[in-house]
């Protein structure tokens, strides 16, 4: 799915303001409810781990991507690479943050949210955010290259019919001086906030509330963040 070669190009996007302010918003919520215990679904590269590691919080993370996995352990945190039906422990709240749900399709989208909801402990709290549609067919759609003196990245997002499909190619440079040519595709998925609601209720959640949320400072909000508690069915 490309998250592995999205791993290795991740550090050159500049991202880091909009993850930090991302990361602000899912720590103020689990400092304010005093959560103990939490599972950090699609973990990437540990950086909300290591967050939530200096903060003294015990935590636990997941990823599909073992070069993300690599990174995590490198940063001292509690991960590992396996999918979520296969975690046995039960936490007190979920998060999955910067477009996790995104890369879930419509269909597999229901046994995720039950997945989500069998680790969590009964009265758990789930958040995630997702991005808009603003957010999907303005913002992310566009191309991008980096031109690094070992490195050339190029980045083509094109969005239609409720899918993101984006193009990664890394020309990366051997010690023979030649480039290695890499590419891969990852696909992410619109999912509009009636919808999300439908499948957190039929799985179990009541979602408490739903937030506008602009992350890069354009006129529209381009992500939703979703906080949901899990109800016994």
């Amino acid at each position: 799915m490309g998250l592995d070669l999205y791993s290795r190009i991740e550090q050159y996007l500049d991202f880091e303001d909009e993850v930090y302010s991302l990361h602000k918003e899912f720590m103020t919520f689990v400092m304010m409810n005093e959560f103990d215990n939490i599972i950090d679904i699609g973990c990437g590269q540990g950086y909300f781990l290591e967050n939530l590691k200096i903060n003294g919080k015990k935590a636990f993370g997941i990823d599909l991507s073992a070069e993300q996995i690599k990174v995590c352990e490198q940063r001292g945190v509690d991960a590992k690479c396996m999918p979520l039906h296969d975690v046995k422990e039960k936490f007190d709240c979920a998060t999955a943050i910067f477009d996790v749900v995104n890369y879930i399709p419509k269909n597999y989208l229901k046994d995720f949210f039950v997945d989500t909801y069998n680790v969590l402990n009964e009265n758990g709290y789930y958040m995630f955010d997702v991005n808009s549609l603003y957010g999907f067919s303005v913002v992310a759609d566009g191309s991008l290259t980096i031109n690094k003196e070992e490195k050339f990245i190029a980045v083509d997002a094109v969005y239609d019919e409720d899918e993101l499909n984006t193009n990664i190619i890394l020309f990366d440079k051997q010690k023979d001086g030649l480039y290695k040519k890499e590419e891969d595709m990852i696909t992410q998925y619109y999912h509009d906030i009636p919808s999300l609601k439908k499948v957190l209720n039929e799985v179990g959640f009541v979602v408490e509330s739903v937030t506008d949320y602009n992350l890069h400072d354009f006129d529209k909000p381009d992500k939703h963040m979703l906080i949901c508690k899990k109800v016994s069915k």
